[in-house]
């Protein structure tokens, strides 16, 4: 039985394909799918470390608006000086550089907070605190954080109307409030009801 065996055994070796391997049509369409892959997933990913890095100017700025409305509260005024806020933080960075271009006159009502990127690669961020009046009459800080819509080193803005709060300029979307700037985006026409 064992010779049976044996036998059959190199009788299955000596018949079978001795190419083994792949065919070139299956090696193309291997590279085909990868390619197409990496050209839909690459960008998105690459995309990742830009969010990444602006995290951190996103997230500074709303700490300077909030350390502003403290200091407000202690000092009656906002400072136009990062120092001063009593942050840790440095006003230059890796991604961005932090500043309060606010004027000396304007910092007894309001303040200006900004992160301006050092690559044109991140978008920029601004924050605005405002002193305003609260539901009930009551004074209040209110703030405001805003992102530019497209990257590149733009100095940050807000804008400060008299009568109402802090918002964000016309190229800068409000992250404070996203249902605020989903109301100031223009509302997609309706589709029209069809004939019955």
């Amino acid at each position: 039985m064992k010779t049976e065996l044996k036998a059959k055994l190199l009788q299955h070796f000596s018949k079978k394909n001795k190419s083994g391997g792949f065919t070139l049509i299956e090696l193309l369409v291997v590279i085909i799918i990868i390619g197409i892959l990496s050209a839909i997933a690459l960008p998105s990913f690459l995309n990742q470390a830009n969010k990444a890095k602006q995290s951190e100017g996103k997230t500074y700025v709303g700490s300077m608006n909030r350390a502003q409305q403290a200091y407000f509260l202690e000092n009656g005024a906002f400072t136009d000086s990062v120092d001063t806020l009593g942050l840790g933080v440095n006003t230059r960075t890796n991604n961005y550089t932090y500043a309060i271009p606010t004027d000396a006159a304007d910092l007894a009502t309001q303040a200006l907070n900004g992160a301006t990127p050092t690559s044109a690669a991140l978008k920029s961020y601004a924050g605005g605190v405002k002193l305003g009046t609260a539901t009930g009459g009551n004074a209040t800080t209110l703030a405001v954080l805003c992102e530019a819509d497209t990257a590149g080193t733009t100095q940050p803005t807000a804008t400060f109307p008299t009568d109402g709060d802090p918002s964000c300029a016309d190229d800068w979307t409000n992250l404070s409030n996203p249902a605020a700037a989903a109301a100031a985006e223009p509302a997609a026409e309706p589709a029209a009801d069809p004939a019955p």
